[in-house]
């Protein structure tokens, strides 16, 4: 029953799982697509906001480098045509440039509540038509310009889409703004070579503006793939926190709900144990007839079943006592040194009667001269009779069960119980060392326990910085052994010799001599 409760509970947490997945994903669906809907661009507000201000902010930091570039082409254009109309053209280019840089200022400047994105993207694009109108007004003016080759006009061309394309990439129209018009520009001036390499050179500048624009588009939508991803881990990054903060707000109030019934558990072992201890005398009294006979046997009978059932009672509540005292924090444990053999020994005597009962055979294996460990003597008889308990009660009738002692490879000690019961399945065994875990086959084998006596052991075995393993097969047994660090024992010394008993050897050895 507790295995399908734990798979019945893990099935309804998949299920509200997947429930409210399916829930976060419609509402990033609709969210996105309202957004979406409200834009002008069919992208998020917030991203047209962001693409505007990253465009802003490259315009703002190539402002140098592009106002040197058309120094050097104006530089360079002088070599060929008379300098004033250079002069002219390279002003009215610049003018253009400042224009472009102060509206991206501006921009970046407005906070961001009040921008009307449809008028700043509106003032982006009209710089930028008029910056490529101006720019091409190069190659139509008067003078030999082109020095009969068209070279220099090619490279130039092809030099300022390029950069132009880059900067301004995160708004595509303003590419188009401002290339569109330099590259028919210097097309239609190539062209008018009239000869074979000007016309090449004319077609492959159209070629080159289309690849830049192509380019331009690829990198806004790499662009806007970023933010959506950004957006996304925004998001996760939110959720996690926000069930972290209510897993940690469940975990610290079933701590205190465990904490508050441990307390309570262990506060009220004095008035549980009381009136059962009274219900426990006086059945006896009644049952072994002290102030005389019974008159009629029933009640014997009745009293004899009360005394079995009170001391069933005392020995779950004194284990659920004991499981809430370690939980709450508030089982005290008396370390000594203790002899796991005797222990091991006064167990074995203790259950003798009862494994006798059902034909079962104890062997004992201790190796020799074990020394001593520091442990609390009630906690490791308790650990010790609990196993011994559970195998003569797991183990069938003619079986047979040993105990071992011994060193393990570290330097520790160990106590093993095997018995050659039905075992325990592999997928049981995490249940049974839970608290009131009983394996399947044997409750169908053997008389019902409280299933307890484990989680006391184990939790006693980690309070004497122990292990507790339990290795089972189906019909061959279960072995239960339980391991005490090095640390824990305690090494024998030679005996100190006062100095008068020393001087004294010491003369005898000098006689016989």
């Amino acid at each position: 029953m507790i295995l399908g409760s734990d798979q019945s509970q893990t099935a309804r947490l998949e299920q509200n799982r997947q429930r409210s997945m399916r829930r976060r994903d419609v509402t990033r669906a609709v969210r996105d697509v309202r957004e979406r809907l409200s834009s002008e661009s069919g992208t998020r507000p917030a991203f047209d906001y962001e693409i505007l201000l990253e465009y802003a902010r490259n315009r703002l930091s190539s402002w140098l480098p592009v106002g040197l570039l058309i120094l050097a082409l104006g530089g360079t254009a002088a070599y060929w045509m008379t300098y004033q109309y250079v002069a002219v053209w390279a002003g009215a280019v610049f003018i253009a440039h400042t224009l472009i840089g102060l509206t991206a200022r501006r921009f970046s400047q407005t906070p961001a509540g009040t921008v009307n994105l449809k008028y700043w993207r509106r003032q982006f694009l009209i710089a930028e038509a008029m910056f490529g109108l101006v720019f091409s007004a190069l190659f139509f003016l008067p003078g030999a310009i082109f020095g009969g080759t068209g070279t220099f006009a090619f490279g130039a061309l092809l030099t300022a889409i390029a950069v132009l394309a880059m900067v301004a990439s995160n708004l595509p129209r303003a590419v188009v703004f401002s290339t569109l018009p330099i590259a028919i520009g210097g097309a239609l001036k190539l062209a008018m070579g009239r000869g074979f390499v000007d016309y090449s050179m004319a077609s492959f500048l159209v070629l080159a503006e289309v690849f830049f624009v192509l380019l331009a588009y690829r990198l806004y939508e790499s662009t806007l793939t970023m933010m959506e991803f950004r957006v996304e881990k925004d998001a996760l990054i939110a959720e996690l926190e926000q069930a972290k903060v209510i897993s940690d707000d469940s975990r610290r109030r079933a701590e205190e709900a465990n904490l508050a019934k441990s307390r309570f558990l262990a506060t009220m072992s004095h008035e549980l144990r009381t009136p059962l201890n009274a219900i426990l005398g006086f059945s006896e009294i009644m049952m072994n007839e002290v102030f005389g006979p019974v008159g009629n046997q029933h009640y014997k009978g009745y009293a004899s079943d009360i005394h079995t059932s009170g001391q069933h009672l005392l020995k779950l509540i004194n284990e659920i006592l004991d499981l809430s005292r370690i939980e709450a924090g508030r089982y005290q444990i008396n370390e000594e040194a203790v002899t796991l053999s005797f222990l091991a020994e006064e167990c074995h005597h203790l259950l003798k009667l009862k494994a006798k009962s059902k034909n079962l055979t104890i062997v004992e294996q201790f190796e020799p001269n074990l020394p001593k460990i520091w442990a609390d003597e009630r906690a490791v008889r308790q650990i010790i009779l609990n196993l011994l308990s559970n195998a003569v009660k797991f183990t069938q009738p003619g079986g047979e069960i040993r105990i071992r002692l011994g060193w393990t490879a570290g330097g520790g000690q160990y106590v093993s119980v095997r018995d050659n019961g039905p075992g325990i399945p592999e997928n049981e065994i995490p249940i049974v060392l839970q608290a009131f875990g009983q394996g399947s086959l044997a409750i169908q084998t053997a008389e019902q326990g409280t299933g307890l006596g484990l989680p006391i052991c184990v939790a006693l075995m980690q309070m004497h910085d122990g292990t507790l393993d339990l290795q089972s097969k189906l019909r061959e047994g279960t072995e239960v052994t339980i391991t005490f660090p090095p640390s824990r024992v305690m090494e024998v010394m030679p005996p100190i010799e006062d100095g008068a008993s020393a001087k004294g050897r010491r003369a005898g050895q000098r006689r016989y001599a």
